[in-house]
């Protein structure tokens, strides 16, 4: 499987792209400079597109993907506010973003030429709106609203169309703070990190009444932490059986397995990272771990071992200023 790395940098403004090797080594392959600070990336599922969020002007750039998994910008289009996390539908029609700063999502649609459009539709009032999560079902939209301890649920119309959904909303425990959502692949089950009580929420997609419902809840850090708890990212394997979520203050990447349904989490350790992990991802063949640091600007890659997932450190590379995005591409 051939496979590329991008990482975005907005400190110093660039977007760092890498050939991954089957045995989990990075080669650099191009480095482009982005007018603005770069965050948030995602790739296009269907057509052969990154985007990227950039501020302080509020805008998505497509960049086309070559055979090789360099970049060349397509088009670009404007955002209502500062972008902090940006997702597409399944079918690659539509770009959804997340504005923490102006409080708001936004839907775009996709051009037939893979360029986003403008936005045809911002919902406001999401205080701390942190990421977009499309369900496995490619109809339901869960937003996280980080400062209102709420994740908002909307319908996605075959229009584009947002609209709330039966179950417009679920409520973590106060001062929770959701953030990042992933979603199993038996598509029962949901996990969301929580940024400021550093925890790990599983939801259950359709209880016995059809609603959303949180049934597990747990610590990502150990029991003797006590310092500022700052969880960012989550992510989960290919086959559903590892999942992994960092807090920036430790420092530390924290190990779950995942029962064969989806439905439980068990901790199975800690692994120390970069410093001030803000992103990470996982390889398309679930053998490789990528994560930045924020604070020490360098990617590190580990290897997913044996049934627990715990981590074993490969190599580690320097990159931009700031690193805070990792998107890994299958070419």
């Amino acid at each position: 499987m051939k496979q590329v790395v991008y990482t975005a940098s907005p400190e110093s403004q660039q977007i760092h792209v890498w050939r991954m090797n089957e045995d989990g080594a990075l080669t650099l392959l191009q480095v482009v400079d982005v007018a603005g600070q770069v965050q948030p990336m995602v790739v296009n599922p269907t057509q052969p597109f990154l985007y990227v969020g950039v501020r302080p002007q509020f805008r998505t750039i497509a960049y086309r993907i070559a055979e090789d998994g360099t970049l060349s910008e397509a088009g670009q289009a404007s955002l209502p506010g500062s972008p902090t996390h940006i997702s597409t539908d399944h079918q690659g029609r539509f770009l959804f973003c997340g504005s923490y700063n102006d409080a708001c999502v936004s839907i775009s649609p996709i051009g037939a030429d893979g360029v986003p459009l403008e936005p045809s539709q911002i919902i406001n009032g999401l205080e701390g709106c942190h990421s977009a999560n499309i369900g496995s079902d490619n109809q339901t939209l869960f937003v996280p609203a980080l400062k209102q301890d709420r994740i908002c649920l909307f319908d996605v119309h075959a229009t584009g169309k947002l609209t709330p959904h039966q179950q417009p909303q679920v409520t973590t425990v106060e001062g929770a703070g959701p953030r990042h959502m992933v979603f199993h692949p038996s598509q029962q089950y949901a996990y969301c990190v929580n940024e400021l009580n550093s925890t790990v929420d599983v939801w259950k997609l359709r209880n016995a009444h059809g609603e959303v419902e949180c049934v597990q809840s747990l610590d990502m850090q150990p029991a003797d932490f006590t310092d500022t708890r700052w969880a960012a990212d989550i992510h989960l394997t290919p086959n559903g059986r590892h999942l992994y979520a960092c807090d920036r203050t430790s420092s530390t990447l924290t190990i779950f397995s995942v029962s064969e349904d989806g439905s439980t989490l068990t901790l199975q350790g800690h692994q120390p990272t970069e410093t001030q992990p803000r992103g990470f991802n996982i390889d398309l063949s679930g053998q490789y771990l990528v994560a930045a640091g924020q604070k020490s600007h360098h990617i590190e890659v580990y290897r997913i071992d044996g049934e627990q997932g715990l981590l074993t450190p490969l190599a580690r590379y320097a990159v931009g200023q700031g690193p805070m995005w990792v998107v890994i591409h299958a070419l």
